[in-house]
């Protein structure tokens, strides 16, 4: 019995490794001329540039499992234990660093010494992070009410929420935190923060993405006997189920739809869409990363957050492109509406200066290239509202799942989220298989 995939994303990838260590027959179908989907790189003169950069953390154990089956665990690197510099212009660089300390309190002496907040802040954190333990993800209620609304309410002012909450929750949920949804901020914050002590431990990639993802799904897909097809246009799914790939109908047993919700939305036939079909209410939020290559090293950590500044997060990108003399930095902006439509010299004007006022040694260096890359519809906008809008990865027509970090995984729009809605469709499929051959 055979299984028709379309979409060579994480969650694609993830469908079609897992079926084929069940012995099902596959065929993933990609659009674009590489797979590795929303995490893919390109050549910019030497450098090797991933179109936004990407990390994960300790607690992303789906994601990492996939690293495995890809047999590229090995390309990536993780902390030995949870470590930020934050970058505050005019003051001196603060830390938050995890303690030896078990869970729940290995955080807290980085919490007590956090400089960007005042000692009376710093104790109303403790309270609001007590509180968000006590919080249930699950819990329809949450996903009405915005975080910020609710950390307002337990003392956390905005700069607090700003220099604090913000770290985390932006990034992670890329929604400012007044507009973030309370529920998933909740299982961030339980999951990494508040869970195993090494939960938050950050891990990032030492390669270019395509080197990750893409590549080693390509090879690792047609050594288990599974096929992919790149540069292919399916223009309908059928509830047969077939698949209008280039014109032709291809048959199979079931197919996986591991495209964005609005790719879904338009490929599916009306019978397997839900009534009312609420996949517009997720809308999507944008990403912007300024890459910037420096004639000299400007940083010296691997990466670092700012507070008080536009600039939200900063890698050290130099050994992952292939840049041999300076140093290559990207600057990774989520929520970005404000910045997506933007023109590349504007943005310039805003970030070079801010990058002096964040690290004295680019005062003295100089710019040799300066270049942004925009993801408009980065992940979908996860805010009040967008839990509900989530389906689950089974349809109204037999046969046809879906995939994707826009379902309904319990988790972020993320890598993880995309891995596990991947694994979460494959089951589904193995069990609809097993139906039809009962029958």
């Amino acid at each position: 019995m055979s299984v028709v995939i379309v979409g060579g994303g994480l969650a694609g990838i993830s469908s079609a490794l897992a079926l084929r260590e069940a012995g099902v027959p596959v065929t993933l179908v990609e659009s674009r001329p590489w797979l590795g989907g929303a995490t893919h790189s390109f050549l910019r003169g030497e450098l090797c540039v991933d179109n936004g950069q990407h990390v994960f953390l300790r607690c992303c154990s789906a994601y990492q499992g996939l690293l495995r089956r890809l047999r590229a665990d090995h390309l990536v690197e993780v902390q030995d234990r949870f470590d930020v510099p934050v970058l505050l212009p005019g003051s001196e660089p603060a830390r938050l660093r995890r303690s030896r300390l078990p869970s729940p309190l290995h955080l807290l002496p980085a919490l007590a010494g956090y400089a960007p907040l005042s000692p009376a802040d710093r104790i109303r954190a403790v309270r609001a992070s007590v509180g968000l333990r006590r919080l249930d993800p699950s819990d329809p209620a949450l996903d009405a009410v915005p975080a910020g609304a609710w950390l307002a309410d337990r003392g956390q002012r905005p700069w607090a929420r700003q220099a604090l909450w913000g770290l985390f929750l932006t990034s992670a949920l890329n929604a400012e935190v007044d507009e973030a949804a309370l529920g998933l901020s909740a299982m961030v914050c339980r999951r990494a923060l508040f869970g195993r002590a090494d939960a938050a431990d950050i891990g990032l990639p030492l390669v270019p993405l395509e080197e990750l993802h893409g590549g080693p799904a390509l090879r690792r897909i047609a050594e288990m006997g599974g096929t992919v097809r790149l540069k292919a246009k399916v223009e309908a799914v059928t509830t047969d189920p077939k698949v209008v790939v280039d014109g032709v109908p291809v048959a199979a047993d079931a197919v996986i739809m591991a495209v964005p919700h609005e790719a879904a939305a338009r490929l599916l036939p009306a019978q397997a869409l839900p009534d009312p079909l609420r996949w517009p209410e997720l809308d999507a939020s944008p990403i912007v990363n300024v890459h910037v290559v420096y004639d000299r090293k400007v940083m010296d950590e691997p990466f670092a957050a700012a507070v008080g500044s536009p600039a939200q997060w900063m890698f050290d990108r130099t050994a992952v492109s292939g840049l041999r003399r300076g140093q290559y930095l990207a600057i990774s902006l989520s929520a970005a509406d404000r910045w997506i439509d933007m023109p590349t010299a504007e943005i310039r004007a805003r970030f070079v200066p801010e990058l002096r006022r964040l690290l004295p040694a680019a005062r003295d260096a100089r710019v040799r290239d300066l270049f942004v890359t925009r993801e408009r519809r980065a992940t979908f906008r996860q805010g009040p509202g967008s839990a509900g809008a989530r389906p689950g990865a089974a349809t109204r027509a037999p046969g046809l799942f879906l995939a994707g970090a826009w379902t309904d995984t319990g988790w972020p729009d993320t890598m993880e989220g995309a891995v596990r809605s991947g694994l979460t469709a494959a089951r589904l499929v193995r069990r609809h298989l097993e139906g039809v051959r009962d029958r």
